[in-house]
């Protein structure tokens, strides 16, 4: 089931009343939505109010909450503490994961992101892409040679051709903020996933910030990353410019991020049931029922 994404970049007064999501704006409209139908809701304004009663029903039905800050970028994530009903079980097994099953994922993960940046590549710039397929095929177990940031280094040169010396950064110049906006909702969404298939979102197989209590999400994005990528210059495309700030209709469609086509498994489906499907082959990964990871294909 696709389940809604819902943006409020205004006043609004968020309340619960019959298992229903009630929005009252500013001018007194009154809006409603089923709380089973919400997988992720973007608060940017600072004049929302949400009732506690409202969160705990979300949290019950699995919605992930992100938070804007100042600048209007997500800078904060909320979601379930318990979301599966083997949690404890998958847990445990996530935490015994050995050394060499997490160097594998690490490979394949590796792998799989910079196959995905090459088709990218490829079919938005018609680039030449057989070095990064020769990277992708030489990524050892726990990627020791670094094949991610060779393949990076030349993925962000040809993506931005016409901006001298472009780096990805997080404080770097456009459309870094669209990138940073992109991978925040996506990184929301894999969160939520994780949650889903019992996992903890903290424990990650290659990340291990102290400082980073969403170290497994930032890992199993990394293939979907070169999506966000894709739509992205998909949006530069129409606009025709690198955009200091980013308008409400660039959001907009940033936020359909959850219900992008992707291809997994040999099956097409949003991406938002993609990412289940990679969380869920990652828990049968940890449980010692496979070692493969289900990862899209673009």
């Amino acid at each position: 089931m696709i389940k809604r994404t819902l943006y409020f970049g205004n006043q609004a007064y968020l309340s619960l009343k019959d298992n229903q999501l009630v929005i009252k704006k500013r001018d007194d409209e009154i809006v409603t939505a089923a709380i089973e139908d919400i997988a992720y809701i973007v608060l940017d304004s600072p004049q929302i109010t949400v009732t506690n009663a409202l969160l705990g029903a979300l949290l019950e039905n699995n919605c992930a909450i992100i938070n804007c800050d100042k600048t209007h970028l997500p800078s904060g994530l909320l979601l379930p503490l318990s979301g599966n009903t083997l949690q404890s079980e998958r847990f445990q097994a996530q935490i015994e994961a050995s050394l060499p099953l997490k160097k594998q994922l690490w490979q394949q993960t590796v792998q799989q992101k910079i196959l995905n940046q090459a088709a990218v590549l490829h079919g938005t710039h018609d680039a030449e892409i057989c070095n990064m397929t020769a990277w992708a095929n030489s990524v050892r177990s726990g990627d020791v040679d670094n094949r991610e940031a060779v393949a990076a280094a030349y993925y962000w040169k040809e993506m931005f051709p016409d901006i001298p010396d472009f780096v990805r950064d997080r404080n770097g110049v456009p459309p870094n903020n669209m990138l940073n906006y992109g991978y925040a909702i996506l990184r929301g969404v894999v969160a939520r996933a994780l949650v889903s298939s019992g996992l903890l979102p903290t424990l990650g197989i290659h990340h291990h910030n102290r400082y980073n209590a969403y170290c497994l999400a930032d890992d199993i994005m990394e293939p979907y990353r070169p999506i966000i990528d894709k739509l992205v210059i998909e949006i530069l495309n129409e606009i025709k410019e690198y955009p200091t700030d980013l308008s409400t209709e660039i959001k907009a469609k940033l936020l359909k991020i959850p219900v992008l086509d992707c291809v997994i498994d040999g099956n097409r489906s949003p991406l938002m049931n993609a990412v289940s499907t990679t969380t869920a082959s990652l828990a049968k990964c940890y449980l010692g029922t496979t070692r493969k990871l289900l990862y899209p294909e673009v």
